[in-house]
């Protein structure tokens, strides 16, 4: 009764209902977007009435829409007649409650999936509810069926839809999309390198190749119809396409299973490999239970790795090597011979320039404290050869790091001293034998600093 009130009160303000209804679906949109310039929402708004239907059915709990489908499959699969009163559906559904039947009838009834002729007072299954519980029906018998491949469905509904021309864009993308989906899982599988996802994606793709089979006549047909459109061509063309690439990769799984057959490692002359053993370890479920009464004390394994066998071949070697030398008697010592190590040059240099610079530094040798002491670089670092040269200018930006005047040695002293190195990009040329030119830049005694921390 209040599901008949609410009726005859959306059918006395239909503008306010629609209205209602527009605003909670523009809510759903971005505020500078609005829900009737999309093309997909006037499609779907369109088929508004079939769209309901199957609210009508699916809303809900598992179990409410189980009973309604129950009811109306029952009420479908009866051919002996096409109308049903009362007393007939109570007769053919005495198994459910009469509450619960009524509940079901008055749903179904109110959604134009049940017609009740007043008149005559029977009930009539509508010609939508044949349609909407054959897509269903379809569905089902295809999902109990062994199609992996999950194309079984999309190709009906194009061949279907193609045998009575009004094959659609949508049908053929939807099962375009199922053929590029299997040839990236298809691709994944063979880029695994494993052996048993590689038979798993195997055996599904000869499952989709007898789809592909039966599809190419059905595409052939699209692309020669003069009649379909340009979309319909470029999508059943696309079809075409992904159907060769999924032909294709039997090829690549030759390759990859080849390989694996190469690097297959058996176990000794039993004939037995890994593949095999693992195989058997997977029709397991519990894998613990296989060490039951197997296994008595501890096994204590033993390894030979490459570096034992290594120690091993050394300790032989080495043994030869002494017994020769106690035969023929100790060598007779020899004096080491004198090495010139070459890194106090480069300290001396070091020192040198610390020297220069410390003297350069000292506040006691100023004549006077008007103004900071300012020299030019050339004259800091010159003369002196290249290398020389190029050593100390290297050692410059050193001058004023706190991180390195933390530390100890020669390059920490260098650090410490309170001397303010300032460069520049430009060049001067200079008269020199060694370095012809040099960028411009100054040494600066820095006062603030304080004297020479000795």
């Amino acid at each position: 009764m209040i599901d008949l009130m609410a009726s005859a009160a959306a059918a006395a303000n239909p503008n306010q209902t629609e209205q209602e209804h527009h605003d909670s679906l523009q809510s759903h949109f971005q505020p500078n977007v609005s829900a009737e310039e999309i093309e997909q929402v006037f499609h779907l708004k369109r088929a508004q009435p079939l769209l309901q239907v199957f609210t009508a059915l699916f809303h809900g709990g598992f179990d409410g829409v189980l009973v309604r489908l129950l009811v109306l499959r029952e009420l479908a699969a009866d051919t002996a007649s096409s109308v049903f009163t009362r007393p007939d559906i109570n007769v053919k559904l005495a198994y459910l409650l009469p509450e619960s039947l009524e509940t079901v009838l008055l749903r179904l009834r109110s959604n134009q999936l049940l017609a009740w002729d007043a008149q005559q007072g029977v009930y009539r299954v509508t010609p939508m509810a044949r349609n909407v519980l054959s897509a269903i029906d379809g569905l089902l018998s295809l999902g109990q069926s062994q199609d992996e491949a999950e194309m079984g469905f999309l190709l009906s509904q194009v061949a279907g839809a193609q045998a009575v021309g009004g094959v659609s864009v949508e049908q053929l993308q939807h099962l375009l999309g199922r053929l590029m989906d299997l040839t990236e899982e298809f691709s994944d599988a063979i880029a695994s390198g494993s052996e048993f996802r590689l038979r798993t994606a195997q055996a599904k793709w000869n499952m989709a190749c007898d789809w592909v089979e039966k599809g190419s006549e059905i595409i052939l047909a699209i692309t020669a119809d003069e009649n379909a459109d340009a979309a319909t061509h470029k999508a059943a063309q696309a079809i075409g396409r992904a159907q060769s690439m999924l032909l294709n990769m039997q090829g690549m799984f030759s390759r990859a299973l080849n390989q694996i057959e190469r690097q297959r490692v058996h176990l000794g002359q039993s004939g037995l490999s890994t593949t095999d053993i693992k195989r058997w370890l997977l029709q397991h479920e519990d894998l613990a239970q296989l060490a039951d009464g197997a296994i008595d004390q501890p096994v204590m394994p033993l390894f030979s790795t490459p570096a034992e066998m290594i120690d091993v071949a050394e300790t032989e070697l080495l043994s030869e090597r002494a017994s020769g030398v106690i035969q023929g008697g100790l060598p007779v010592g020899q004096d080491a011979p004198t090495t010139i190590n070459d890194a106090p040059a480069m300290q001396l240099e070091l020192d040198d320039w610390l020297a220069r610079l410390a003297d350069f530094a000292d506040l006691s040798k100023l004549p006077g404290l008007d103004s900071p002491r300012t020299v030019p670089i050339q004259d800091a670092l010159l003369p002196a050869t290249f290398a020389v040269a190029s050593y100390r200018a290297s050692m410059l930006p050193l001058l004023g790091d706190a991180s390195e005047a933390s530390l100890q040695g020669a390059t920490a002293k260098l650090a410490r001293l309170p001397v303010s190195f300032t460069p520049t990009d430009a060049m001067i040329q200079l008269p020199d034998l060694h370095v012809a030119a040099m960028s411009i830049a100054s040494l600066s005694l820095d006062l603030e600093s304080g004297p020479l921390d000795e």
